[in-house]
């Protein structure tokens, strides 16, 4: 008996140890036990810029730029593990402050974020962004594209210098017409040191080939002479001589050329000494709008674009330089001639003696319109 109290004693001492131990740990706890709240909501985003950006209306206001940069927060009380962007992963600041940068097509952009909280919550949200989109009637061109492109670098006569420029220049606008513009193949010809017969024979082919839809643009690089008795302008073909005229090719045979080619718009580009010689006006003031373009394109034209007035230009073309570099760089579906010239002009005085020029080619048909350069789809 006396054995069983002891048993029952040694048991209730422990139990009491057990229990002071217990209560002295807890005494010494720094504070109270921390529990996580999981909040289990959705993230919720911001937009800083474009203002009104994500608007609950459908269909953000349309942006003219192909692209868009998008600046916001996004908020989550679990902390973002990892956000995307119409599947591209983008980064973000200690405060949830992200940017991106989108591309945008024509018409309507589904933009989807998707974000991953650090709970594994999933939020996705989309939103609709509109460009305008490419109309490609704006302008009905039912005609083709067509290039003349003339070179002239090696002269018959020894007293006419050679020039080295002329035919790569050609080529070298050739190519960016073919690869960037409605200019196919087949409808770009080259001629290359071209005889003043030659030049006659090739305008005659144009105006039988072409017509009223069509355009043509026609690049000439090489001498010129302008006669200011006669107060006539002259291109000289590979075999001009220098002590007569009898094979140089005329601005009034060019003229009458170019009347006699019935196409919807031509443009000239002339990369030669005096080529400025050809104008009636020259210069003219072209609106941007599509409503302007439209009408430039309905209305028929005779251009040019030259490299100087009445002077001298020099073998190396800063004036080709910016006009390639121009029309490659170009990303406007629909490009004026003037838009071109206007591009490109500042720079080729900034860097050249030259004034380049552009404007009406005398009593050649100009009604007032513009040669139109349109991008390939």
């Amino acid at each position: 008996m006396k054995s069983g109290l002891n048993k029952i004693a040694l048991s209730l001492f422990l139990l009491a140890a057990v229990f002071l131990l217990n209560a002295q740990n807890t005494s010494f706890r720094s504070g109270p036990i921390k529990a996580k709240f999981v909040s289990n909501t959705p993230a919720e985003i911001s937009f800083i810029s474009p203002t009104g950006f994500g608007d609950e209306t459908r269909g953000f206001k349309q942006l003219v730029s192909d692209n868009l940069l998008l600046v916001g927060n996004i908020k989550d009380d679990d902390g973002l593990r990892l956000v995307l962007v119409n599947n591209q992963k983008i980064e973000f600041a200690d405060d949830c402050l992200f940017n991106v940068t989108l591309s945008l097509k024509p018409g309507e952009n589904e933009i989807v974020f998707y974000i991953l909280d650090k709970e594994d919550v999933e939020t996705k949200k989309t939103f609709f962004v509109e460009t305008p989109s490419v109309n490609n009637d704006l302008i009905s061109h039912e005609g083709d594209f067509y290039a003349l492109l003339i070179g002239v670098n090696d002269y018959e006569d020894p007293e006419i210098s050679d020039l080295d420029k002329p035919i790569e220049d050609a080529k070298m606008l050739g190519e960016v017409l073919r690869n960037k513009y409605t200019f196919e193949g087949k409808n770009i010809s080259y001629l290359e040191n071209p005889t003043r017969s030659d030049l006659v024979n090739a305008l005659d082919k144009l105006s039988q080939d072409l017509g009223p839809e069509d355009n043509l643009l026609i690049f000439y690089a090489g001498h010129g002479f302008w006669d200011a008795d006669k107060k006539t302008g002259y291109w000289i073909p590979a075999n001009g001589r220098n002590n007569s005229t009898a094979d140089w090719f005329r601005n009034t045979t060019l003229t009458d050329q170019l009347r006699s080619i019935n196409t919807k718009h031509t443009l000239l580009v002339a990369d030669a000494c005096f080529s400025g010689s050809i104008f009636k006006s020259r210069s003219v003031s072209i609106a941007e709008d599509e409503i302007a373009i439209k009408k430039l394109y309905e209305l028929p034209s005779r251009k040019a674009m030259t490299s100087g007035t009445l002077t001298l230009v020099p073998d190396e073309s800063e004036f080709m330089k910016y006009l390639v570099k121009r029309l490659d760089e170009n990303t406007e579906t629909y490009l004026p001639a003037a838009d071109l010239f206007g591009s490109f002009r500042r720079a080729v005085i900034n860097n050249s003696d030259l004034v380049p020029q552009y404007g009406t080619i005398q009593k050649a048909g100009d009604e007032g319109g513009d040669f139109i350069f349109i991008l390939k789809e």
